[in-house]
């Protein structure tokens, strides 16, 4: 059974994207897939992750792209739009780590008022991680790889070029620490590309149910 707000968040950005965006869809679909896997060092925070996994990009929607930065833009759709939790929204707007594009754009102050950072750590470099090590088709990758196809794709002295060359380090590190709290998990490895089985529980390989954090 999935929780009700992942639910809300998928049926959310499948209208907004899989029609007018499918390869920006499949993307999504596998941050989410990510976020499913590591949400196990999250504690309460799990569902959390991955609603933000499933909404990241929906800023991309052709009907939402206002500023043309997508985080902004996505952000400010699901609090106006849909009132949607507030740890949620600045999730969002704050993925991979996005203040350093808004500072890119000229757009810092502003948006780091208007969506302040989330006070846990983990849980930001957790959509980091998810983000940065899946294709724009869905599939899996490392950082470094999504690093070089977004360069690749945008060219360096662009606002997204000039962004990503920024956050390199940041992304890099992020998906060490994620790496890192998944490594000194008990079950460590156990579950990986696993699935739930009943509300907030997962399978391992092993076929053994992971309690609820």
């Amino acid at each position: 059974m999935v929780d009700r707000t992942e639910e809300w968040a998928t049926q959310v950005a499948e209208a907004e994207l899989s029609s007018t965006l499918p390869r920006r869809w499949a993307h999504t679909q596998g941050v989410a897939k990510r976020a499913v896997e590591v949400s196990q060092v999250l504690g309460e925070d799990a569902g959390l992750l991955v609603a933000a996994a499933t909404l990241h990009d929906v800023g991309y929607a052709p009907r939402l792209a206002m500023t043309g930065f997508h985080p902004m833009d996505g952000a400010r759709f699901l609090r106006d739009e849909h009132g949607a939790d507030e740890r949620l929204v600045r999730l969002v707007a704050n993925h991979s780590f996005a203040l350093l594009e808004a500072a890119e754009r000229g757009l810092r102050e502003e948006f780091a008022s208007e969506f302040p950072l989330l006070e846990n750590p983990l849980l930001v470099d957790a959509l980091a991680y998810c983000d940065m090590t899946t294709t724009p088709d869905g599939g899996r990758t490392t950082a470094e790889e999504r690093v070089a196809e977004i360069l690749g794709r945008h060219g360096g002295e662009n606002v997204v070029g000039r962004f990503i060359r920024r956050a390199a380090p940041e992304i890099f590190g992020a998906v060490g620490r994620v790496q890192a709290a998944l490594a000194a998990q008990p079950s460590a490895g156990a579950c990986w590309g696993g699935c739930r089985t009943g509300p907030g529980r997962r399978v391992g390989r092993s076929g053994h149910r992971r309690p609820r954090r």
